[in-house]
């Protein structure tokens, strides 16, 4: 069994499970012409063109625009050897679609030029074919939460900046984790979305795995919805007593209000919603309480080196107050942690080509220490999954298990 962890139930679950975007694996990349910026020789003086590919416009457009936020936060806030290359971040909108996304993504490598792209988009699987092929020159760096069968080879110019999800093994953590919270029966939720549905039945296999017992599952809610009525009356009619659910937050505090509208008072874990977003709003924090989110990186919580950092500065240089990310600028600070990381490995005046066999061979990013363990790009087989888990409390976030991660190992 191939064996791929640490991608933690927030990403292996995923926010593909956000926007519900992952597409089938089998979706074209689409066509085009020209490749990329040209990998050979030396950079050439001036502004470094970063391309970054997000949600513009469309129903993501919101949330999405936190990744640019996110990842101008990390290039201003950043201060070590390659302080002096001047980075102009440059945007492509996905337009919400995967035929957006491949447009987007010939846009920046094309017309604009960019020595680097980085992936903060849902429907990136419509550009990861053209991207690894005619745009091949230029390192893509991202999440690979969209669903690209690209995310797992090793040997192209696809840079993972969070672990590549593998919905055919099974890991310890969730049915373990659910365990310790005393839940005996439990009921799981999905989108009508591929990644969806797998990483609904990865979980409940991972229950069954820790000797609880499944109670009502249903994998296809429209994203989106909020007609949870369904939901919710599956749920109390089954007597389960924890729900754990790989859908988009809105339906999950939607069905939450629900759940307690009707006296149930259980376990509710849900792999998004955790940041800044969710306190801005009085209503959903009244119905929040108590709700469990996983997340992959270290919550600003735990008060580490790496998250006082990470917080200062969205605090500094975003309208982000609290300095808690969601999960959007959260992705855009990887990805523009991850690309700093690179220009520092190949050297700063490094051209593309040298950019790409140096990352080829990295093992050491671990985003400075907000990740539990580096993320290596290669190999995308790891034996481990790890989450950290936080509840909602009042007006804050309190972080569970002391705030360390919760790991498990595959089970067969």
């Amino acid at each position: 069994m191939r064996r791929r962890g640490m991608a933690a139930i927030g990403i292996a679950c995923s926010v593909a499970l956000v926007l519900s975007a992952c597409g089938s694996d089998d979706e074209e990349g689409g066509g085009g012409g020209g490749g990329g910026g040209g990998g050979g020789g030396t950079r050439a003086e001036g502004p470094v063109k970063v391309g970054i590919l997000t949600a513009l416009s469309g129903p993501g457009a919101t949330a999405a625009q936190g990744a640019i936020r996110g990842a101008e936060a990390r290039f201003a806030s950043y201060d070590g050897e390659c302080s002096d290359v001047e980075i102009e971040l440059v945007e492509a909108d996905d337009t919400s679609n995967p035929q957006g996304a491949l447009a987007g993504a010939q846009k920046l490598v094309q017309q604009d030029e960019v020595f680097a792209l980085i992936n903060v988009s849902a429907f990136f699987y419509g550009a990861s074919q053209w991207l690894t092929t005619q745009g091949s020159d230029v390192p893509v760096i991202g999440g690979a939460w969209d669903g690209a069968q690209e995310w797992e080879a090793t040997d192209d110019n696809l840079f993972t900046s969070g672990f590549v999800p593998n919905y055919d093994v099974v890991y310890s953590g969730a049915g373990e984790f659910l365990a310790e919270q005393g839940a005996t029966k439990v009921a799981g939720v999905g989108l009508s979305s591929p990644s969806s549905q797998a990483g609904l039945e990865a979980g409940m296999a991972s229950v069954d795995a820790a000797g609880l017992e499944r109670g009502y599952v249903n994998d296809s809610v429209p994203f989106g919805s909020t007609d949870v009525g369904p939901l919710v009356l599956g749920i109390l009619e089954s007597g389960d007593d924890a729900v754990y659910t790989t859908i988009n937050f809105d339906t999950g505090l939607a069905l939450v209000a629900g759940l307690r509208q009707g006296g149930w008072d259980g376990t509710f874990i849900s792999p998004t919603g955790y940041g800044a977003d969710i306190l801005q709003s009085e209503p959903a924090v009244a119905i929040g309480q108590g709700v469990i989110f996983s997340n992959a990186f270290t919550p600003v919580e735990a008060e580490t080196e790496a998250t006082e950092a990470l917080r200062t500065a969205l605090q500094e240089n975003t309208d982000n107050e609290s300095g808690i990310p969601g999960f959007y600028e959260s992705q855009g600070w990887f990805g523009a942690d991850l690309f700093l990381h690179g220009l520092e490995e190949a050297g700063c005046d490094a051209d593309q080509a040298s950019f790409i066999s140096t990352m080829q061979q990295d093992e050491d990013w671990d985003a400075n220490g907000l990740y539990p363990r580096p993320i290596p790009q290669t190999t995308t087989e790891y034996d481990e999954q790890c989450s950290f888990y936080v509840t909602l409390e009042g007006d804050g976030f309190v972080p569970l298990n002391d705030g360390e991660p919760f790991c498990g190992t595959p089970v067969e």
